[in-house]
């Protein structure tokens, strides 16, 4: 059971070979907490129809086994070969679709961002943000394969962003979470952020 003051991310790096799903839950102090982690696989042996549908049954039983408040994607960009750019985007498409089936909110941020956010470093190699997923979730082993670690630091990366719901960056984004509609935990974090906006 998550704390009540927690925010729960999940984190979904795509793939259709590989797509890592992380869940953390994430303190107003910036403490974060593995939820869970896990690496859907398919092989390209497989018809597309089955590939995809192996990747959104998974996506679906994670977000009802833990019902996020909100979950982090990573955008699809331009620097990825055409194969790899198709395969992320159908992997992306099945997880929005997902989640907006169950009115959780979406949010895409791009490699370069993640790895600044986790490892202050939006250069940083894998090795790198693996190492600072296990340090911030205090983790004694390494999230295998990469794809792990970087669905975990995409759900870090989020809450500390200051995209959390209720957070100045949050604000002017166009979403269906309305102030009525906020989970408590959304509600705690926005009154976080007015009360260090306060004594700033």
């Amino acid at each position: 059971m998550r704390p009540g003051s927690a925010l729960r991310v999940l984190g979904v790096d795509p793939g259709l070979t590989r797509c890592g799903i992380g869940v953390v839950d994430v303190e107003r102090d910036r403490r974060a907490t593995l939820v869970g982690v896990t690496v859907v696989g398919t092989t390209a042996h497989e018809p597309l129809d089955a590939r995809l549908l192996a990747i959104a049954e998974a996506v679906e039983a994670w977000l009802d086994r833990f019902e996020p408040e909100v979950v982090a994607v990573e955008r699809v960009f331009s620097q990825m070969n055409v194969s790899t750019v198709m395969g992320v985007a159908q992997a992306s498409g099945i997880v929005i679709a997902a989640a907006a089936k169950r009115g959780i909110p979406v949010a895409l941020h791009t490699p370069s961002e993640v790895k600044a956010a986790v490892t202050g470093s939006g250069r940083a190699d894998k090795a790198a943000v693996t190492r600072m997923v296990m340090k911030i979730l205090r983790l004694e082993s390494a999230p295998r394969p990469a794809d792990a670690a970087d669905a975990l630091a995409l759900a870090l990366a989020h809450a500390w962003r200051g995209s959390a719901p209720g957070s100045p960056s949050a604000a002017g984004r166009t979403t269906a979470m309305t102030a009525t509609a906020l989970t408590p935990a959304q509600r705690l974090w926005q009154e976080a952020e007015a009360k260090s906006r306060r004594g700033r």
